[in-house]
């Protein structure tokens, strides 16, 4: 079927972000939401990847079943203006059900302009996205995670902005090749902002989204001095450690650390909590593991509910043991 058949109101657009050559995570976890949508509806899923000499990027999108490329120098760096201009006519055009973006500083910036352009509806800070009753549900983190909000988008054409980590990376990088399409920019004019130049930040704390091994801590690691043991075990597991509200509200970890409502939500392989009570905000954070262990003097601590394993045992007998374990 070529681009432009079927039905419109059944695909689900995706607008690509990338650096340096490279698409970002939040691309491919964008993706893989996009096609478990397309998949229900009985649609496509169309990327869209705008840039300069880009065209290379646009077979790793596998999820897609096509990639629209526009290339103009224009859009070799992000600016705002010149993306939304490129973006408001291909959307206008094609009246996709849904278009994702990505919760970033720039999907944030085309968001809210597409918006106000467009006058579509705009859900942001999604982290999940089901289809009921024909309509696309989603569910939305917001006040800081305090409350979670759903809204049902019985029509289209919508906007949505999906937070990191809030779906698999992995289901965005199946499947073969997609269609590549280049498609000729409509005039992107001179606007008022110019690129100068990327600054990019000095390498700092890890991103515990990416993370496929965690060793998570809770007040059971008692004080500060303490997390060099869940720092040893995460190293020797070549993991990080992350934790929950009460160690960041300390100042014991940065806030980059958090795992929860209020913090990061995570899926990695393995997730071991150490000393976690399992608060339902913590929860909410990293139930989707694929493997949870939990160790914890409280045989009716809540993290067991949905620990896949368990250790009723002091968390640094249990460190320790696994420490000479790995070192054996």
């Amino acid at each position: 079927m070529s681009y432009g058949e079927g039905d419109m109101s059944r695909h689900i657009f995706v607008v690509a972000e990338h650096l340096n050559g490279e698409l970002t995570d939040t691309t491919f976890e964008a993706l893989g939401a996009a096609r478990a949508l397309a998949d229900a509806m009985g649609g496509q899923v169309v990327g869209l990847l705008l840039g300069h000499k880009v065209g290379g990027m646009a077979e790793r999108m596998g999820a897609a079943d096509r990639v629209l490329v526009v290339d103009d120098p224009a859009l070799a760096d992000f600016v705002p203006e010149a993306y939304v201009a490129a973006l408001e006519p291909l959307l206008r055009e094609h009246q996709p059900r849904l278009t994702l973006l990505l919760n970033t500083a720039m999907g944030m910036d085309l968001a809210a302009a597409l918006s106000a352009r467009l006058d579509w509806p705009l859900v942001a800070y999604c982290k999940g996205l089901r289809v009921e009753d024909g309509a696309v549900v989603t569910t939305s983190q917001i006040y800081g995670g305090k409350v979670l909000a759903e809204c049902a988008l019985a029509d289209g054409p919508g906007l949505v902005s999906v937070l990191a980590g809030a779906f698999p990376a992995d289901a965005g990088r199946a499947g073969d090749p997609p269609v590549v399409e280049t498609v000729a920019p409509s005039a992107l004019g001179e606007g008022r902002t110019r690129f100068g130049r990327l600054i990019e930040p000095e390498a700092g704390d890890v991103d515990i989204t990416r993370a496929d091994i965690i060793v998570a801590i809770g007040r059971g690691i008692q004080s500060e001095d303490n997390i060099e043991v869940a720092e040893e075990l995460a190293e020797a597991l070549d993991g990080v450690v992350a934790a929950s509200r009460p160690i960041v509200d300390a100042g014991w970890l940065p806030r980059t650390r958090q795992v929860g409502k209020s913090g990061m939500t995570v899926k990695p392989k393995l997730y071991l909590a150490l000393g976690i009570s399992g608060a339902p905000e913590h929860v909410e954070g990293m139930k989707d593991a694929e493997l949870i262990i939990a160790v914890n003097t409280d045989p009716n601590a809540p993290i067991f509910d949905v620990a896949h394993y368990g250790v009723v045992a002091d968390l640094f007998d249990v460190a320790d043991a696994l420490l000479e374990a790995l070192e054996a």
